[in-house]
């Protein structure tokens, strides 16, 4: 979003709702309509309204005032009304998840019944509103493939923006060793760290949890009585470089969209050990920038751990290829597709 901004400085931003001191003012000046739901409450406890959503975002209506919209959504921002001569490009990070892939999602099989007629309607609506747009663009060729699937269109593939300028490879001093493992992230469920804690509860290895969350309490308790492992909360960009890059590797055992955290890390020259599903496999590289295990379970994160121990990598040139992440590729493919249309 904020490199769509870089690109269109005087473009507004429309939004279903708005906090301006938890987004640390990146929009501020930016905003100039949300939906009816944008109160404090909801604010805090969006969940609680999914079943609004899609008509918080039927009611933003643009009509004829803009040539273009670009909507930037994992949800509901593609569905928003306009008029028959504005076009549209929507940058699509997820089909509605929890409405296609509920059981996944929610965990909770008493749960998803119960509501089952909403998430119903919500696929309903995501696939009539994914059918809106003139252009669809995906943060990677795992999500293009569930598009194809899902609303039955081909998407461009366009990755998102790593900002080289504050994650790039350095050399690290010689009094300085790589001795610790590092994963990152926002503490959720399906982000699996309880996974990697159990794993290197039993390795024993130095490990760096960085991240905050809805987990953090879970994960905290988890971790409080294995010496070997730190968590912390919440670091600056500078720090959170420095940890990068003094990592023997990241620690990715999620599936995700992409995995903008696994680019970082990349552009910063540390490997990536991934599970081997969604973004990831487009991101590392098995024995040249990283190391994929096959199973999501602590037994089968240990044993790639061991194999990659015995495996050497050369970190400049993990960090030259993932210059195709790069800032200012994006730009150019965003552009272009801009352009095309």
């Amino acid at each position: 979003m904020e490199v769509l901004m870089e690109i269109f400085p005087e473009a507004p931003i429309y939004t279903l709702l708005y906090d301006e001191k938890r987004t640390l003012g990146r929009f501020r000046g930016r905003v100039k309509k949300t939906s009816f739901l944008d109160f404090p409450f909801a604010r805090k406890h969006h969940r609680l309204f999914i079943p609004l959503m899609p008509f918080a975002a039927e009611s933003i209506n643009l009509g004829d005032e803009y040539d273009l919209i670009i909507s930037d959504s994992a949800g509901y921002a593609k569905g928003i009304r306009y008029g028959k001569n504005t076009k549209h490009i929507s940058y699509i990070h997820t089909p509605l998840r929890y409405a296609w892939e509920t059981r996944q999602y929610f965990d909770n099989k008493f749960f998803t019944t119960l509501f089952g007629p909403i998430f119903n309607y919500l696929k309903r609506w995501d696939y009539h509103a994914g059918q809106k747009p003139d252009v669809l663009i995906a943060n990677s060729k795992f999500i293009a493939e569930k598009i194809k699937n899902y609303y039955g269109r081909e998407a461009k593939v366009i990755y998102p923006p790593v900002d080289t300028s504050r994650f790039f490879y350095r050399h690290i001093r010689t009094n300085m060793p790589i001795d610790y493992y590092l994963a990152v992230g926002r503490l959720l469920h399906y982000k699996r760290f309880d996974l990697v804690i159990d794993a290197f509860a039993k390795l024993g290895l130095p490990l760096k949890i960085v991240g905050n969350g809805p987990e953090y309490e879970s994960i905290k308790y988890q971790a409080s009585s294995i010496k070997n492992i730190e968590l912390l909360p919440f670091v600056e960009d500078e720090e959170l470089r420095n940890f990068y890059n003094g990592a023997k590797a990241l620690i990715f055992p999620q599936v995700e969209d992409f995995g903008l955290v696994a680019a970082e890390a990349q552009a910063c020259g540390t490997p990536v050990i991934a599970y081997a599903a969604g973004g990831a496999l487009e991101i590392a590289e098995d024995k040249k920038t990283g190391l994929f295990f096959e199973q999501q379970s602590a037994e089968s994160l240990i044993a790639a751990i061991k194999k990659f121990e015995n495996l050497k990598f050369i970190r400049q040139d993990i960090s030259k290829r993932a210059s195709r992440f790069s800032k200012e590729n994006f730009k150019k493919q965003f552009l272009d597709a801009i352009r095309s249309l």
